[in-house]
């Protein structure tokens, strides 16, 4: 140990070449990493450099290496834009300097090989394209073109390939590009799936490291040959008790919106539960921030199967499994959708057999939480038990209220309700803000963390409060606040096991689900 301290470091940092210089960064009041600092081993941290400032409240900051270790990256990200700058990392003490310009609107990201960076950007694309530029500055060129509706994402570089982490057909995915060849994307086994990259530190290397898991398989590690195109499994979590594969039944469903769009649903079920209408339904969405709810495995998620209930995710707009329109078409003034998607895909389910239409349950977390209560606020007949997780459902006074971290830089999330057009959007579907038909309401079971940093636990607290003082009729409405959490569960793996088995038995008493398969 160094007698080296820096007091005011935050989330993340990276060496230069030198392993003498350390770059991080700084939160202002409100948490937001605004800073980037330079340290050198030995020196007192008073001494420390600032390297780099954003005073744009909308945006974060954060630092990195790139993978072939020759720059240190600077990304500022908004929820809308995005750039980046660089360091060389065997000369630190250089003045940074833009990959590109920044553009209102325009996001990219950057990787290094050689004597290129590698970007991928949504500058004239929706979707994203790839680009590639000399490390000199000249203009970039195009190397694999914008696809409506496949989403290219992020971009990661090996001395003689480069891999595009993205999305095709509504699934994750990695699109391999290498010299003199067709860009060409990893094929997986199954229907529903998630796959994402792993650590993969070595640079001078063709094999690819990539984490995979689907409903029905627990999450995997895979070494894939680039070259070869060899596959091989490294790792697999194991499942206690025996657990077969093969009894489980997991596949994709289409549901149409009320105005005409495609909304994809991850399904997974027991083989031996028919699909005849009889059998308890849980939906869960979120749908929001363009973040995709890939396909999990959940080995909590077994217990719900094996007593034939019938699983589902609702992948609702506001997400991004479908490309950056999918995500634009269920935000701002197109919220509303968000809702309106998990009340289609619900009764489609119904309509399907996949579940009875008096035995539906819907859960969601985070703005997943605003999904599930403004779809049960608009539809409360429709649903038997509602979860609620840490809940975004008081949203017009916290995107009111500045003070609070993340406040200014999600307007461009929600809207800004200092904006009387965009007031208007936020009360018309704000849970909090109108209770709708409360006479009617499901069976309530709202959660919230006493150290939310994101959202503060009096959202539900208030949201509970004045259900109960308007009445909810004689079903069950619960508050659980964790006096010791955040945004999530408790810390500690037996302290997650024990809230989600609270919550699965929660929704399994209001089903009425109390025998095996």
């Amino acid at each position: 140990d160094l007698d080296d301290e820096i007091p005011l470091a935050y989330v993340g940092g990276a060496w230069a070449s030198d392993s003498s210089h350390y770059f991080y960064t700084v939160p202002d009041e409100l948490m937001r990493p605004w800073q980037i600092w330079r340290h050198q081993l030995g020196a007192v941290s008073s001494e420390d450099v600032m390297v780099f400032e954003e005073t744009d409240e909308r945006f974060y900051l954060s630092v990195r290496r790139t993978r072939s270790g020759a720059f240190v990256v600077i990304a500022a990200e908004s929820r809308v834009t995005a750039d980046a700058l660089v360091v060389p990392a065997d000369d630190p003490l250089a003045a940074p300097r833009r990959v590109l310009p920044r553009v209102a609107g325009v996001e990219y990201s950057v990787d290094h090989k050689a004597d290129d960076f590698w970007i991928v950007t949504n500058e004239d694309a929706l979707d994203g394209r790839l680009m590639s530029m000399s490390t000199n500055g000249s203009t970039p060129f195009e190397v694999v073109a914008h696809e409506p509706g496949v989403k290219l994402a992020a971009v990661s570089c090996f001395a003689d390939h480069v891999v595009v982490w993205g999305r095709r057909d509504g699934l994750s995915g990695a699109m391999i590009v290498q010299s003199g060849e067709t860009p060409r994307w990893l094929e997986m086994g199954e229907d529903v799936y998630d796959v994402y990259p792993g650590p993969n530190h070595e640079f001078e290397s063709s094999v690819l490291r990539y984490g995979y898991q689907s409903m029905t398989t627990p999450p995997s590690v895979y070494d894939h040959d680039l070259e070869s195109g060899e596959r091989e499994l490294l790792k697999e979590t194991p499942v206690l008790g025996g657990y077969d594969r093969t009894e489980y039944v997991a596949s994709r469903e289409w549901a149409s919106a009320r105005d005409g769009a495609r909304i994809p649903v991850s399904v997974v079920r027991h083989r031996s539960t028919s699909v005849d209408g009889s059998a308890p339904l849980v939906i869960y969405a979120y749908g929001a921030y363009e973040i995709a709810l890939d396909p999990w495995f959940s080995i909590a998620r077994l217990s719900l199967l094996d007593r034939g209930v019938v699983f589902a995710v609702a992948h609702v707009r506001g997400g991004g499994e479908l490309g950056r329109a999918w995500y634009e078409d269920g935000k701002m003034a197109n919220k509303e959708k968000t809702f309106f998607d998990l009340i289609d895909v619900t009764e489609h389910l119904i309509d399907e057999g996949f579940g009875a239409g008096d035995r539906v349950a819907i859960r969601g977390a985070s703005a997943g939480g605003l999904t599930v209560g403004a779809a049960m606020r608009c539809r409360p007949d429709l649903f038997r038990a509602v979860v609620a997780e840490v809940p975004f459902v008081d949203v017009v006074n916290t995107m009111l209220d500045e003070d609070l971290p993340l406040t200014v830089t999600e307007w461009e999330e929600w809207g800004n309700p200092n904006v009387p057009e965009q007031y208007e959007w936020l009360l018309a579907y704000a849970p909090y803000e109108d209770l709708g038909d409360v006479d009617h309401y499901p069976a309530i079971l709202a959660t919230a963390g006493l150290n939310d940093p994101r959202v503060s636990y009096w959202e539900p607290v208030k949201w509970v409060a004045k259900m109960r003082a308007f009445g909810v009729g004689t079903r069950k409405l619960l508050l659980k606040t964790e006096m010791g959490a955040g945004h999530f569960a408790r810390s500690g793996r037996y302290d997650m096991w024990e809230d989600e088995a609270f919550v699965l038995a929660f929704i399994l008493e209001e089903l009425g689900v109390t025998e095996t398969a």
